[in-house]
């Protein structure tokens, strides 16, 4: 089947992929909960969910309580959940595995992000710089190649009436955000690379970009947190029709070593509460029909927690949503038997990120996904109608 969703018009749209980074590493069991199994109770006396408290799906998993929005367009037929998803050999290392989400590149330090290469395709001679735009300090590593341009935006309201001098001095903190974020995993000389082509065009898109809020109506009223301005902003720019392909956002916190329980529950209730605030924008704007989310996170955490938290592990889980997504559960949940733990304390992961950025590439962004996650990774069909690649 082709698709993509038509305008008005009777002209095809363009497929739009936004992205949403849960940084710090998001707790996969405690967001989708193996809530009926004794050993997830055994191993969390401190963290785990109580199975009342659970929204169930079916007769083995559950919801978080504090995601609700998201169980609701679960059932509503929009959400596909990626069980297990991860990569051989995984990293704890905040820095590397994240930047191996980034560049599909886990045995050496790459130069190109993923959707770096994404957004040179759609624009190979950067003349839009608002194909890929990041809502947040600091351009992420997935959107950053040399000679690729993408548009990094912090505070959407007021980024096209800054001065001169105040763009530069913005220029100047994005640039340090950036060599601070990314000089751990892949050192500095990669980094002031960056820096001399990439970085300095972070800002090219502002007087573009500036129109997208005087463009802007909604009845949605989003909640008063990060992730929910971020994903407000996304929409603004998104229906204003300013060409963007690309859009990336990132919600921090999710490195819950200690008092998990109640942060946990407060992201968790941010994060679902703006993802369902922004498709009833876009569909408000008959606006949601080409548009495509996924959810990450660098890794999962540890199967038992360690008195407050719990710790860096792996065999996390993904989302991909949208109204041409077919909902429901994708690929397996990991075993919860002992003796198939990784490292004898992480949920081993059952499907390759790789290819679930495949499955978006080709089948809903119409890109050959091969030179981008570095080979032919398994694929999943979480689309009612794809494109052809």
């Amino acid at each position: 089947m082709t698709t993509n969703g038509n305008s008005a018009n009777g002209t095809k749209k363009d497929p739009v992929l936004v992205v949403v980074q849960l940084s710090g590493g998001n707790d996969f069991m405690n967001t989708l909960i193996p809530y009926t199994a004794g050993m997830y109770y055994d191993n969390r006396p401190l963290v785990g969910i109580p199975e009342d408290k659970s929204l169930p799906i079916n007769d083995t998993l559950a919801f978080h309580p504090s995601a609700a929005p998201l169980k609701s367009m679960f059932e509503d037929g929009k959400v596909a959940i990626v069980q297990g998803i991860g990569y051989p050999n995984a990293s704890r290392s905040h820095f590397r595995s994240m930047d191996i989400w980034h560049t599909c590149e886990p045995e050496i330090i790459a130069t190109e992000g993923w959707l770096a290469k994404v957004i040179k395709q759609f624009d190979p001679n950067s003349a839009n710089p608002l194909t890929g735009v990041s809502f947040g300090r600091g351009l992420p590593r997935a959107m950053a190649a040399p000679g690729v341009i993408a548009t990094s935006v912090d505070d959407l309201d007021n980024y096209g009436l800054m001065t001169s001098i105040e763009a530069d001095q913005r220029r100047a903190e994005d640039l340090a955000i950036f060599k601070r974020m990314y000089t751990p995993a892949i050192g500095s000389g990669l980094v002031m690379d960056y820096f001399s082509d990439t970085g300095q065009s972070v800002l090219s898109g502002a007087d573009l970009i500036k129109v997208a809020p005087q463009r802007y109506t909604s009845t949605v009223e989003y909640g008063n947190n990060p992730i929910a301005k971020s994903l407000r902003d996304v929409a603004r720019v998104h229906t204003a029709e300013l060409g963007t392909r690309i859009f990336y956002t990132q919600h921090g916190g999710y490195d819950h070593h200690a008092q998990e329980v109640p942060s946990h529950a407060r992201l968790l209730a941010e994060l679902t509460g703006a993802i369902s605030d922004f498709w009833q924008d876009l569909r408000e704007h008959d606006a949601a029909d080409n548009v495509s989310m996924l959810v990450f996170t660098e890794f999962g955490r540890r199967i038992k927690d360690n008195g407050s938290g719990t710790d860096h592990g792996s065999g996390g889980g993904a989302f991909i949503i949208g109204d041409n997504v077919d909902g429901g559960l994708y690929a397996e949940y990991p075993s919860l038997a002992q003796a198939d733990w990784e490292r004898g304390e992480d949920l081993a992961h059952t499907f390759d990120f790789r290819g679930v950025y495949g499955t978006m590439l080709q089948q809903h962004l119409n890109v050959d996904p091969e030179p981008i996650v570095g080979g032919v990774y398994e694929q999943l069909h979480p689309y009612k109608e794809t494109v052809n690649a």
